[in-house]
């Protein structure tokens, strides 16, 4: 696989094959060697002893990174840097250690959001801060998180779908596990409003500052301020005329106002100048010298169009943040190790694939309980570990990539759900027949011969390129109808990266979304279909029942945006403004397939008796009563959203808090979701942005349940 990415690539994926650190090197007198001392006096005490243009290669990865190599392409030299510097290397990962072997393929990002366990997300990424530095990686370049502004975004897979609160916190859990080893270094990317892939590079995203901050600094903001990731990567996109990567957001927005104390580095070839990158908060360019090469540098000092002060806070925060977090005292290994992934990392990637699956439709059909002698036709290309047509269960365990369309993860230890489904149902006694669905015909032959049928849909999605469309690929709309209409005991399980219409929804009594399993999904997905797990999972995007109804849909403005005759920039207006994922179709009221926040169990969940006690302005408490009214243990994720006062101009209600419970059959449980007066404040939970954040005085509505689409409510007021 490697040998398709492009040259550009290949430095930042493989690392150099240089030591750690010189042996020649006595580190032990040095003083930015001292354990002893804060980063911030190491961090001085390096800079105090470089010169200018060993200062200079903190500024770009390659240089900063690999501190004994001097010349790159273009003529471009810097000296040796000064002793006792690590060498570094940036990995890809929002699903794991992107593009290396030997380590655990974990389910696409979206599904960690559909879990909302932030222990869980902490766990995951944990796993890979391990994996990474034992395979040589010590900057992972993750989480991704985005807005969901459309659901036609190629890379919606590897986001935590469309809300700010869920984003921010499940990307902080994620940074803050991936950071617990004082080893490896998180990276919190695409800041920011990059939210869509078609013309990423060419586009600007024109959105009011009330809506930038509500909607798309937020989750960042969250991230930042419960995760405290080391680095965050600007975006391709400008931001209402200027690029994410020389835009005074990264100084006014998130290093003075949300408090950002890392370094900013580009994303490849993000940037486009100089002198307005490095004044307006970019500290690291990324790959090799650019734009921030020694001589561009020296001219826009000499002109007097940066400062060496700018130059020095740029290295600084960067070297700062490589002492913070333990590069400098956790030299790379020596020798990768061969295989990474464990038997621990393997149960988090299968727990994530199970919590992350969502059961959208049962209407009794789940969970399967054959019998001896039943028959199950397994049907669909993606089931199978064998490709049809070049497409099977390697094909949705991870994005695909452009180049090639390799997988971002090479997902070695795939087991799939047909060999899964087989082996769960010889338990039972019953026999398992596939059709790999090329011919609809006789997979509906297949599908009339059996006791039930559990047909696979996909739909691939990645970087590079948007869809087009919101429909299953590999005609999977037809082969779904004709398998339903061959056997009304059909199951549908759907291996997706976005929304998908459902055209044949009314047919079908059982759809369980599993998005890119992983390679745990056969197991995964077969434990929920037998019910050896109850399925928990709920939607982190809401589903329309067709792309019509999405918020973008029909306004070429708003997307995929409008190039004038002569103009290189496509202007893509976000004048739909606050009314983006669930808050568009409560503000349009347009039913959707399935809302954010659904997601059903093979038990069933009453609320009642709903009661909010607190101000605004001290401790918020929500509590009410969830009783277990099925016959089984079962893990719901209450929800609790709330509607601020029609004065502050809000078009819907917004998330501000959930807890999973977890219940025996018939047992209820008194929940209280507490909102302390940090999270509201910190995380602008009843705050709106009117130049400043504020809370409104009036009558605030506190709604709960098990999605957005909530039944009970509560009041209190804010004086």
């Amino acid at each position: 696989m490697r040998r398709m990415l492009p040259t550009l690539l290949i430095p930042l994926l493989i690392a150099p094959a240089m030591p750690a650190r010189a042996a020649a090197d006595d580190c032990s007198a040095v003083p930015w060697m001292d354990a002893g001392k804060s980063p911030e006096k190491r961090a001085q005490a390096l800079l105090a002893a470089s010169s200018r243009h060993q200062k200079y290669r903190w500024l770009v990865e390659q240089p900063a990174n690999s501190p004994r190599q001097t010349t790159w392409p273009g003529d471009v030299v810097y000296p040796v840097q000064v002793p006792c510097t690590p060498t570094v290397v940036y990995s890809d990962g929002p699903d794991g250690v992107r593009f290396t072997p030997g380590v655990t393929a974990f389910p696409a990002t979206i599904a960690t959001a559909a879990t909302w366990n932030e222990r869980l997300a902490y766990a995951k990424g944990a796993a890979q801060g391990t994996e990474a530095f034992d395979k040589g990686k010590n900057v992972l370049l993750a989480p991704g998180l985005a807005s969901g502004r459309t659901p036609l975004s190629g890379r919606t897979p590897e986001y935590l779908g469309e809300d700010p609160l869920l984003t921010g916190l499940i990307a902080a859990a994620g940074t803050r596990g991936i950071q617990s080893g004082d080893r490896v270094l998180a990276t919190l990317k695409h800041y920011v409003a990059n939210e869509q892939e078609f013309d990423r590079q060419t586009s600007s995203s024109n959105a009011d500052e009330r809506t930038l901050r509500q909607l798309y600094d937020l989750p960042f903001e969250i991230a930042i301020d419960r995760g405290r990731p080391e680095s965050v990567m600007c975006s391709y996109n400008q931001i209402n005329g200027v690029y994410a990567c020389e835009n005074p957001r990264l100084n006014e927005v998130l290093k003075d106002d949300i408090g950002f104390d890392g370094y900013v580095m580009s994303d490849f070839g993000s940037v486009h100048s100089t002198a307005p990158s490095l004044v307006n908060g970019l500290d690291q360019e990324l790959n090799r010298p650019v734009w921030f090469t020694p001589a561009r540098l020296d001219a826009a000092l000499a002109a007097g169009q940066i400062t060496q002060r700018q130059i020095d806070a740029a290295a600084f925060r960067v070297v700062r943040s490589y002492i913070r977090g333990g590069l400098f005292d956790h030299p790379l290994p020596a020798t990768p190790v061969a295989d990474a992934s464990t038997a621990a990392h393997k149960a988090v990637a299968r727990q994530v694939a199970e919590q992350g699956s969502v059961l959208l439709k049962n209407d009794r059909m789940l969970p399967l309980r054959p019998e001896s002698g039943d028959t199950i036709a397994v049907i669909g290309p993606t089931a199978s570990a064998t490709p049809t047509n070049g497409i099977s269960a390697g094909s949705v365990c991870s994005l695909p990539w452009r180049f090639g369309n390799p997988q971002t993860l090479q997902c070695e230890d795939l087991v799939a759900p047909e060999e899964a489904i087989r082996t769960r149902a010889a338990r039972a006694g019953a026999t398992v027949t596939f059709d790999n669905g090329s011919d609809p015909a006789a997979a509906a032959a297949a599908a009339s011969n059996a006791d039930v049928a559990v047909i696979f849909g996909y739909q691939r999605t990645g970087e590079f390129n948007d869809l087009t469309d919101l429909r299953l690929q590999g005609n999977g709309d037809a082969l779904i109808a004709a398998v339903a209409a061959a056997n009304p005991r059909t199951v549908v399980v759907l291996q997706t990266g976005s929304a998908v219409e459902m055209p044949w929804l009314a047919s079908v009594p059982a759809v369980l979304e599993t998005w890119y399993g992983g390679e745990q999904m056969g197991p995964a997905i077969a434990a929920l279909l037998f019910g050896d797990a109850n399925p928990s999972g709920k939607l982190p995007m809401t589903f329309p029942r067709s792309l019509a109804d999405t918020p973008t849909a029909g306004d070429p403005a708003r997307y995929p945006g409008v190039r004038a005759e002569g103009e290189t920039i496509r202007q893509v207006e976000y004048d739909e403004g606050l009314k983006v994922g669930y808050r568009w179709y409560e503000a349009e009221d347009i039913d959707p397939l399935f809302a954010f926040g659904h997601g059903l169990s093979y038990t069933s969940f009453r609320y009642r008796d709903v009661r909010v006690t607190g101000d605004g302005h001290g401790d918020l408490r929500i509590r009410f009563q969830i009783t277990n009214t099925g016959r089984r243990t079962g893990t719901e994720v209450a929800q609790a959203y709330v509607t601020l006062p029609a004065a502050t101009g809000e078009p819907a209600k917004r998330l501000v808090g959930w807890s999973r419970v977890t219940l025996a059959a018939g047992r209820h449980r008194t929940v209280e979701i507490r909102l302390s007066r940090a999270d509201l404040k910190d995380l602008h939970l009843l705050e709106y942005w009117a130049g400043e954040w504020r809370t409104a005085p009036g009558t605030y509505r506190v709604h709960v349940g098990g999605s957005s689409q909530t039944t009970l409510s509560d009041t209190f007021r804010v004086r």
